[in-house]
């Protein structure tokens, strides 16, 4: 029986447990009430969620103790035992398909490295934010090299080193953030492929810490990359586990950036209305959010942020009126420094004047856009920059957009 199903059944089974807001001593007394024995504790409820059991006869209870589909439940056990035929159901079978198929993360029989302590992971704990606070203001390409080292030293020292529990748990929970911007960094400079691998890794740590909100930011980013890169339907599909993976109890602004990005991710596959949905969710969550709360990862999460994914996704579903003003005001008070982001946050500006029939106004948005990528290493830019300018073809006969199609046309063939 694989280790690693179990615990993924494990897993499957504490989300449901926390979402009927139980604890497991809760969970224990109320399938003894069920069943009419006294025999299952709060230890064991625990060695089913850590994988090191399975519950057996006691599906059944549990069935109706957490008001799931026996049916579901079962499944989830058969895939636990090692049935090739038992996916496991629903949005936690979209996750377990990341998981790399040989756990980068298992550590050597041999452990050859020093032992380490929280000096250590709190070293990797600021490298990692440096580099989240390089990716505001630097491209994909300049960072792609450093971040990629960065995460392979860190599983080096994972599965060679020894340390106690609590610092493992810890590491584990930084190579799941380092795994995020690495896979951020990789897609934004094109490598996909490796950008995915790099999110199987994270998802994988996040896991093995239990860390349930940092699970919801991985796989929510590599929904993100899916729903840009000609793989909608699967990013809708991510973008929801990632959202239930986290949980209600996540952090309300983590909350708020999953629901943004499922929102996203529906607008790529024209569900105009729980688009629209998912964003009222994001806002509310962004109203209850509690900064202490929130994970370091989560700083750039604000109302203005949410208010640019608003029209991103007006301008996608073809209502410029809504998209232009959110757009003109956000990016009125946006940081110079960040130039990326304005070059891609003015590119949807530019579509929605055109959308708007506005031509001109447009034309000056993707020179705008064109002055700011110039310099970027960033795949993402180039391909929005290719975007506005065949969005500009249909105005050919208007003198602003004909010059910038004479000027920049040449981008459309790189």
């Amino acid at each position: 029986m694989s280790s690693e199903r179990k615990r993924q059944f494990g897993m499957y089974l504490t989300r449901l447990r926390r979402r009927t807001s139980r604890s497991q001593r809760q969970l224990a007394a109320d399938l003894c009430a069920l069943s009419g024995v006294q025999s299952v504790t709060r230890n064991e409820i625990s060695r089913w969620e850590r994988g090191e059991r399975l519950p057996g006869v006691w599906l059944p209870f549990l069935a109706s103790a957490l008001k799931t589909p026996l049916a579901d439940l079962e499944q989830a056990a058969a895939y636990a035992r090692g049935d090739a035929l038992a996916p496991l159901p629903g949005p936690a079978a979209t996750l377990a398909e990341l998981l790399p198929p040989d756990d980068p993360l298992a550590p050597l029989t041999a452990r050859s490295g020093r032992r380490i302590g929280m000096t250590t992971v709190d070293s990797l704990a600021g490298r990692v934010h440096g580099l989240r606070l390089a990716d505001d203001v630097l491209s994909g390409g300049d960072l792609a090299g450093p971040a990629v080292r960065e995460l392979r030293a860190a599983v080096k020292i994972h599965r060679e080193s020894s340390y106690d529990d609590d610092t493992g748990r810890a590491l584990l929970v930084q190579i799941g953030e380092l795994a995020q911007i690495c896979g951020w960094i990789l897609s934004d400079a094109g490598r996909h492929a490796d950008a995915e691998h790099a999110y199987g890794i994270g998802i994988s740590a996040a896991r093995q810490a239990g860390d349930t909100t940092l699970v919801g930011n991985v796989a929510g980013s590599l929904a993100y990359q899916h729903a840009n890169n000609g793989r909608e339907r699967e990013g809708v599909d991510l973008a929801r586990a990632a959202l239930e993976e986290a949980g209600p109890d996540a952090p309300p602004k983590t909350r708020a950036l999953f629901l943004d990005r499922v929102a996203w991710t529906l607008t790529k596959v024209d569900e105009a209305q729980p688009a629209m949905r998912a964003l009222e969710e994001a806002h509310a969550a962004l109203s209850d959010a509690n900064d202490r709360a929130a994970p370091t990862w989560s700083y750039w999460v604000s109302r203005e942020e949410l208010e640019i994914m608003d029209a991103r996704v007006f301008t996608e579903l073809k209502r410029p009126l809504r998209a232009v003003p959110l757009l003109t005001d956000v990016l009125g008070r946006y940081e110079a420094t960040h130039a990326r982001e304005l070059a891609l946050y003015r590119s949807w500006l530019s579509i929605a004047y055109a959308d708007a029939n506005e031509p001109e106004a447009a034309a000056e948005e993707a020179r705008a856009v064109i002055e700011l990528s110039g310099d970027l290493a960033s795949d993402r830019t180039a391909e929005r920059t290719r975007v506005i300018l065949r969005r500009l073809q249909a105005y050919e006969d208007v003198p602003e957009a004909r010059a910038v199609l004479d000027d920049h046309g040449h981008l459309l063939l790189v």
